[in-house]
C-alpha cells in the first residue's frame, strides 16, 4: 500500500492536473477564432461555465458567502472569469497559439508574487532566482519567435495584461478556496460575473452570429466546460493545499504542453527555438518546484480566526440549510 501524499506534494499534484486541462486552452482558442468573434468566444465561454455553476451549487444547496468573501470573489471573477479569457482571445486573433503559449509561461512568476503579497508566504531566495530565469526564458522565447528580435506586438501586451489579470485571480481564488472550497470558488465567481458576461454575449451575438464547424463548437465547448470549469477545480485545491508559491511554478509547464498541442492540432512549426526554449522552461520548473519554502506561519486575521479556514473537497458535498 502506497503511502499518502504530503500536503506539498499533494498539492503540486492537483496544480499539475489543471495545469493539464489548462494547456488545451490556447491552442483551442486558437481554432475558435478562425470563425467566431473574440468577444463571443471570451464571454460566451463564461456563460455555458456559468450555466453549469449554478447547476452545481442549487444541486448541492451550498450556503451563499459571507460579508467580505463577496468582494473577493470579485476579484476573482475579474481576473480569470472576466480578463483573461477576453484578452487571450482577442491576442490570438493575431498571434499564433505557440507564441501566446509562451508569453503566458510568466504566469507562474507573476502568481509567485501575488501568493506573497496576499497569502504572506516566503519563499527563499534561490526559489525566486528560478521564477525570474524562467520568466526571462519565457520572454526571451516569446521574442525570437516573433522573428523581430525583441520587438512586442499589440497582441503581447495584450497577453500580458491578461497575465496580470489571471495571476490576481488565482492568487485570491486560492486563499478563498480554503475557506469556501475549490469547485465552489469559482462557482461563485463565475455565478458573479454572469449578467456581464450574458449581456457581451448578446452583443457579440447580434453583431457577428456565430458559426463554425464541429470542430470550432467542440473547441469552444472545451473552453467553456473544461479551461472555464473543471479545470479549475484541481487548479484552486492544489493553490488551496499550497504553498501556492510553489504549486504556481508547476505552470512553467504548461506553455511546453500547449506548444505540442500546438504542433499537433494547429501544425504550427516545432523550431529549434522552440525545443530548447521547452526545455529551458521545463528545468526552470522542476528546479522551482522541489525548492523548500521556509516554513514561516502568517499571523492570521481577525476574520480568519473568527471563520476558519474550511476544508477543500475534491468533489461536491452538500450543504443543508
Amino acid at each position: 500500500m502506497s503511502a499518502p501524499l504530503s500536503p506539498s506534494r499533494a498539492g503540486l499534484a492537483w496544480g499539475f492536473l489543471g495545469v493539464a486541462a489548462f494547456s488545451f486552452t490556447v491552442p483551442f482558442t486558437r481554432v475558435a477564432v478562425e470563425s467566431m468573434a473574440p468577444l463571443f468566444i471570451g464571454s460566451g465561454r463564461a456563460v455555458v461555465a456559468a450555466v453549469l455553476a449554478t447547476a452545481a451549487l442549487i444541486i448541492t444547496r451550498q450556503r451563499l458567502p459571507r460579508g467580505h468573501q463577496w468582494s473577493r470573489l470579485a476579484v476573482v471573477a475579474g481576473g480569470v472569469v472576466i480578463g483573461f479569457p477576453l484578452l487571450t482571445s482577442f491576442a490570438l486573433t493575431a498571434a499564433s497559439a505557440s507564441h501566446g503559449a509562451v508569453v503566458i509561461a510568466l504566469l507562474p512568476a507573476a502568481t509567485a508574487v501575488m501568493a506573497v503579497i496576499r497569502g504572506k508566504e516566503r519563499p527563499p531566495l534561490s526559489f525566486w532566482i528560478m521564477a525570474t530565469v524562467g520568466a526571462m526564458v519565457a520572454v526571451a522565447f516569446a521574442s525570437l519567435q516573433g522573428g523581430e528580435g525583441i520587438r512586442l506586438q499589440w497582441s503581447d501586451l495584450l497577453l500580458f495584461g491578461a497575465v496580470m489579470a489571471a495571476a490576481i485571480g488565482y492568487a485570491e481564488g486560492g486563499l478563498l478556496a480554503r475557506e469556501i472550497g475549490a469547485w465552489q470558488t469559482v462557482s461563485w465567481a463565475l455565478v458573479l460575473a454572469a449578467p456581464l458576461m450574458v449581456t457581451l454575449t448578446t452583443i457579440a451575438i447580434v453583431d457577428q452570429p456565430p458559426t463554425g464547424t464541429l470542430t470550432q463548437w467542440a473547441a469552444f465547448a472545451y473552453l467553456g466546460v473544461v479551461s472555464m470549469f473543471l479545470g479549475f477545480f484541481a487548479w484552486y485545491r492544489g493553490l488551496a493545499i499550497g504553498p501556492m508559491a510553489q504549486v504556481s511554478q508547476v505552470q512553467l509547464i504548461q506553455p511546453v504542453l500547449s506548444i505540442l498541442w500546438a504542433a499537433l492540432i494547429l501544425h504550427e512549426q516545432l523550431t529549434w527555438q522552440t525545443i530548447i526554449g521547452g526545455t529551458a522552461v521545463i528545468l526552470c520548473a522542476g528546479i522551482a518546484v522541489r525548492t523548500r519554502l521556509n516554513r514561516v506561519k502568517p499571523t492570521r486575521s481577525a476574520e480568519d480566526s473568527a471563520d476558519g479556514p474550511a476544508p477543500v473537497e475534491a468533489m461536491p458535498t452538500i450543504n443543508r440549510p
